[in-house]
């Protein structure tokens, strides 16, 4: 029986989707001896940090609360930060945006106390259950502190931007990039706040003004895979209460 055209080129289409299928399948099965060889040597796979926390919302108030004191009040960043903390879906945080508005007293103050009594994981090898332990640094002092940084599992950055910038044997080094290269590469949480705008910090115009990027692209976009990015914009709260 003769094919007509059509035919021959309905056929040639299936056959190479059916050889298609059997070279993902072979992937598929390579992909699992290999992870299955690589769990013997002590590999295990994806240990990102992830919680889930019923009352985030209330014990970001409440620690609001105790760390202003009296003049405390709820800005509506706040609500995704809470978010945040309600479940982080293994992603760390970053907080950007105007001075004043609470970023250092919750990412200093706040959040190491409800890491320390109310956020349980599980580690992915053990299945042992823990605190995750906090470790806070100021950007300004990141290469001071690096083989701290090195060994912890949540690192949390305050003031991003004035971390030096150094040239070591001809070679420059961005600690805070290098440092979103080792949380993504060895799935460390990173939280961290900055008073720089996007523009200010990866380059770009900004009110007719022209920024150099102090990291690169690759560091913005590892930083979006790996954090929830929330937005502190407004008034200055503590030229209020002066």
């Amino acid at each position: 029986m003769e094919l007509t055209h059509e035919q021959e080129q309905m056929l040639k289409q299936v056959a190479a989707e059916n050889e298609a299928k059997s070279k993902k399948k072979d992937r598929t099965a390579l992909m699992g001896d290999v992870i299955r060889a690589q769990r013997k040597r002590g590999f295990k796979g994806d240990t990102k940090i992830r919680w889930r926390l019923d009352n985030a919302d209330e014990l970001l108030a409440r620690g609001l609360a105790y760390a202003i004191g009296p003049t405390a009040q709820w800005l509506p960043e706040y609500d995704h930060v809470a978010d945040w903390l309600a479940d982080n879906q293994g992603k760390g945080l970053m907080c950007i945006g105007d001075c004043g508005r609470g970023k250092t007293i919750i990412t200093r103050d706040i959040l190491p106390v409800i890491m320390q009594n109310y956020i349980w994981v599980k580690d992915a090898g053990s299945g042992n259950v823990y605190h995750p332990m906090y470790n806070y640094f100021l950007a300004k002092d990141l290469k001071s502190h690096w083989s701290e940084i090195e060994r912890a599992k949540v690192v949390c950055v305050d003031d991003v931007g004035t971390e030096p910038i150094a040239k070591v044997y001809g070679e420059t080094h961005n600690y805070f990039a290098e440092l979103v290269d080792l949380c993504n590469d060895r799935d460390k949480l990173l939280i961290c706040s900055t008073n720089l705008t996007q523009a200010q910090l990866f380059g770009g115009e900004e009110d007719g003004v022209t920024y150099p990027a102090r990291c690169d692209q690759r560091t913005f976009s590892r930083l979006v895979g790996n954090t929830v990015r929330v937005w502190f914009e407004g008034e200055d709260l503590r030229m209020k209460t002066e």
